[in-house]
C-alpha cells in the first residue's frame, strides 16, 4: 500500500523476550527502535486519543505506578534526536470515529484489537463500558486526573534538578559521585536517579531494579557490581556510578594524538595485551599497564577498547594516557 501511494516506509523487526508483560516489554521495544531512527529535529506523530490515555492511566493504577506512570502519556515529549508529538490525545475516540464516517474514510481494524487476553483490550471491552454506565464523561474525568499527576511529574523532576545542582553530583562526563549523593534522604535518591536514567533515555526501571540501583550506593569499594535490564546498565567503579546504554554505538573522537602520528611511516592502531607493560613519557621506569590505567581511573569495562599508537612496532601514545617514552 505505502509503495502504490509513494509513501516512504520502513519495517521494523523487533525481537521480544519471553516476559510475562508482553505488551509492555514491546511497547518499550518499539519506542526504542523508534527513538534510534529519529533524526535531529524530526518528529514522531502518533495517533493516541483520549481514550487511549484513559486506558493508559488505569493500567499504570492496575501495575502500582508512580507519579511518572500515572502522568500516563504527555502530548509531546523528546525522542532520540527527535520529538514524539501525539495531536489528537485531547480528542476523544468517538469524535474522530465521526469524522472518518462524515468524510467517508477507510480504515483497517487489527484483529488483534479483540484479544480480551491482552489487559488493554480487555480495559477497553469489558471494563471501562460498564464503568461508563456509572461515571459520565468518563475519559475526559481520568485524564484530567492524567494531567494533575504530569504536574506533580514536573514538581519532581524540578527537584532532581535542584539536587544535582546544589550538589554538583553529576560530573562533565555524567558519572555521579556516590558519597556526595549518600548525604541526600533515600526518597531524593531515587527520584534524582529516575530523572538522570530518563535523561539518558534509559528504559524506565521497575522498583526492583532501582532498589538493586540503590545496592550500589552500600557496595564495598573495592567492588564493581553492576545492575543491568534490558539493554541498560549501571556500574559502580571507584565511588562513582557509570551508565551505560548498549544499544547506541559508541563513536569516540579521534584522539588528536592520532592527528599527530597517523601521517609518519610504519604507524599502526592497537589494543592493549594481558601482561603488558609500558613507560609513561614522565616515568623514569616501565609499569603494568593494568596498574597504569587503575590509577588512571579508567574503568576496566573500557580498557580494552583503548587505542594504542605504534610506530615501527614501538608504542608511541595511547589514549587517554599520553606519550610515552618507549614500549617494551
Amino acid at each position: 500500500m505505502c509503495k502504490s501511494l509513494k509513501i516512504p516506509y520502513k519495517n521494523i523487526d523487533l525481537h521480544l523476550e519471553k516476559l510475562a508483560n508482553i505488551e509492555e516489554n514491546a511497547r518499550k521495544k518499539r519506542y526504542f527502535s523508534l527513538s534510534c531512527d529519529l533524526k535531529e529535529n524530526e518528529v514522531l506523530c502518533t495517533a493516541h486519543h483520549q481514550d487511549d490515555q484513559a486506558e493508559t492511566l488505569l493500567l499504570q493504577l492496575f501495575r502500582g505506578a508512580g507519579v511518572a506512570g500515572l502522568a500516563s502519556m504527555p502530548q509531546q515529549k523528546p525522542l532520540g534526536k527527535g520529538i514524539h508529538y501525539r495531536p489528537m490525545l485531547n480528542i476523544e475516540k468517538q469524535q474522530i470515529l465521526d469524522y472518518a464516517k462524515q468524510h467517508k474514510l477507510n480504515w483497517i481494524e487489527d484483529d488483534s484489537n479483540k484479544d480480551t487476553n491482552f489487559r488493554r483490550n480487555f480495559l477497553r471491552l469489558d471494563i471501562i463500558p460498564k464503568l461508563s454506565k456509572v461515571y459520565k464523561n468518563l475519559a475526559n474525568s481520568i485524564t484530567r486526573s492524567a494531567k494533575h499527576q504530569s504536574d506533580a511529574l514536573k514538581l519532581t523532576r524540578d527537584l532532581a534538578k535542584l539536587d544535582i545542582k546544589a550538589n554538583n553530583l553529576v560530573n562533565e562526563r555524567g558519572r555521579i559521585n556516590i558519597d556526595t549523593l549518600n548525604q541526600l534522604e533515600n526518597y531524593r535518591i531515587k527520584n534524582m536517579l529516575r530523572y538522570q536514567l530518563s535523561l539518558l533515555g534509559f528504559l524506565a526501571p521497575s522498583n526492583k531494579v532501582m532498589d538493586q540501583i540503590m545496592s550500589l550506593l552500600s557496595a564495598k569499594v573495592d567492588s564493581e557490581p553492576l545492575v543491568k535490564w534490558n539493554e541498560f546498565e549501571v556500574r559502580r567503579y571507584q565511588s562513582q556510578l557509570y551508565f551505560i546504554n548498549a544499544n547506541v554505538e559508541h563513536i569516540s573522537e579521534k584522539c588528536p594524538i592520532q592527528s599527530d602520528l597517523e601521517n609518519l611511516p610504519n604507524f599502526s592502531i592497537r589494543y592493549r595485551t594481558e601482561g603488558q607493560r609500558i613507560k609513561l613519557a614522565n616515568k623514569n621506569h616501565s609499569q603494568s599497564l593494568k596498574k597504569v590505567l587503575q590509577e588512571a581511573g579508567i574503568p576496566p569495562w573500557e580498557r580494552n577498547s583503548l587505542k594504542m599508537y605504534y610506530i615501527n612496532d614501538e608504542l608511541r601514545a595511547m589514549e587517554r594516557l599520553g606519550h610515552m617514552e618507549h614500549g617494551e
